[in-house]
């Protein structure tokens, strides 16, 4: 697959995994309302990306990490069917605005959240990790399993790379990815066959 249809999948997935809003995730302090306003936040902060890249106007993904933990904060407590909407709107936006990239708009460099500067053509693999990993995050039935395989070989490789405290480790490849983003797994053994050790969160 190609990274729109990831995050065409990803899309469904987390539609799919967004029901009890009120209820916890799997990430700590979090109700499913927090993860549903992440995501739409994300892809209203992956556009401003776009159009940085589209334009050449500068435009940060969060005016600061402060602002982007008070917005989700603020976003958890909109009702249900109003996050939604926010999720669906904010998904469709995101996808028509990366559209009408250009080839050379897509090497335009960009900044991550985290102050990395990328070409513009990493947006949508950023895009597919948010909604593949956090549509298991929600906690309502969505397991790494489902996510395609593909996918999982490029977050595994794009962990190992971008992470410098993941050992030699081996299981089956779902399980592996959960191991190394951080989330709970089983059967994944290192090297010299002892269960692996936890790792933090990633993303």
């Amino acid at each position: 697959m190609r990274t729109d249809e990831w995050i065409a999948v990803g899309t469904a997935l987390c539609r799919k995994a967004l029901v009890d809003l009120d209820g916890p995730s799997q990430l700590p302090g979090w109700t499913r309302k927090h993860v549903a306003a992440h995501l739409a936040l994300n892809a209203e902060a992956l556009g401003n990306l776009v159009h940085w890249a589209r334009t050449g106007e500068e435009r940060p993904m969060y005016a600061s990490p402060d602002q982007r933990t008070a917005d989700i904060e603020a976003g958890a407590l909109r009702p249900a069917d109003e996050l939604l909407a926010w999720f669906d709107e904010s998904a469709r936006i995101l996808t028509e605005s990366m559209a009408t990239l250009t080839e050379q708009q897509w090497q335009a460099p960009v900044r991550t959240a985290q102050g990395r500067e990328v070409a513009a053509i990493a947006i949508p693999w950023m895009r597919s990790r948010e909604v593949m990993i956090h549509a298991v995050d929600l906690g309502t039935g969505v397991t790494f399993a489902e996510l395609p395989d593909d996918f999982l070989d490029e977050l595994c490789t794009d962990i190992r790379t971008n992470r410098g405290d993941v050992p030699e480790v081996r299981g089956p490849l779902p399980e592996v990815a959960a191991y190394l983003a951080g989330r709970p797994y089983e059967s994944v053994l290192t090297a010299d066959g002892a269960p692996a050790e936890p790792l933090t969160p990633w993303l």
